[in-house]
């Protein structure tokens, strides 16, 4: 009885952290972060005003939630899509799955980055979480790059550290992009594929 009591403690929270999850990340697409409280998040959610701070503490606590949460999922999506691949055909798979993530979850999204780029402000509590997920993304790619240049798919002069940080840096201008005008997915899907071709030209020998 214990057992299934505390089971049924588990799931009640998991179902509260899903609503609020949902709540928060609605608030940060249409209030923006600093209009974004926990009272209004618990509440909306359909609990008590206290509820998210006292699961989250703070404003702080609650944005990290919502940028690991999200960063989960896409973790999720990406280790499935790049599983046995290295090289150009990795990070191909990786712009087309960031593609349908953006058009398939794109409240989602738009919350994560806009809570990455408000990271930026010389008071925010979000760097080492920004940082810690920047420099994860940044590895992926140097992981693919290095494992193509010993596999023999990727040329042997091409630097993985550059080519990772000129990927990254692109992403990120392209959903930068994109937050500015959501509605604008072709042009995403546009800039998608240049940044396909500009890798291609970078980790085949085609050049």
């Amino acid at each position: 009885m214990a057992k299934a009591l505390r089971l049924t403690q588990i799931e009640r929270k998991e179902i509260s952290d899903s609503r609020m999850l949902e709540v928060a990340i609605d608030l940060i697409v249409e209030r923006g972060a600093e209009q974004t409280t926990l009272k209004d998040v618990g509440e909306k959610a359909g609990y008590s005003r206290g509820l998210a701070g006292y699961r989250f503490g703070n404003k702080a606590g609650l944005f990290d939630f919502v940028l690991r949460s999200v960063g989960d999922e896409w973790l999720s999506e990406l280790t499935a899509v790049t599983r046995g691949t290295c090289g150009y055909q990795a990070i191909a798979a990786a712009l087309d799955a960031h593609v349908k993530f953006c058009e398939e979850a794109p409240r989602h999204v738009e919350a994560f980055y806009r809570l990455w780029f408000e990271s930026l402000t010389p008071e925010s509590q979000l760097k080492p979480v920004i940082a810690g997920i920047h420099e994860r993304r940044r590895a992926d790619v140097i992981g693919w790059i290095e494992q193509g240049i010993a596999t023999n798919v990727v040329p042997q002069s091409v630097s993985a550290q550059l080519v990772a940080d000129q990927f990254s840096a692109s992403v990120i201008g392209i959903v930068y992009h994109w937050v500015s005008d959501p509605t604008k997915l072709d042009e995403i899907r546009t800039l998608h594929d240049g940044l396909k071709q500009v890798m291609a030209l970078l980790l085949t020998e085609q050049h």
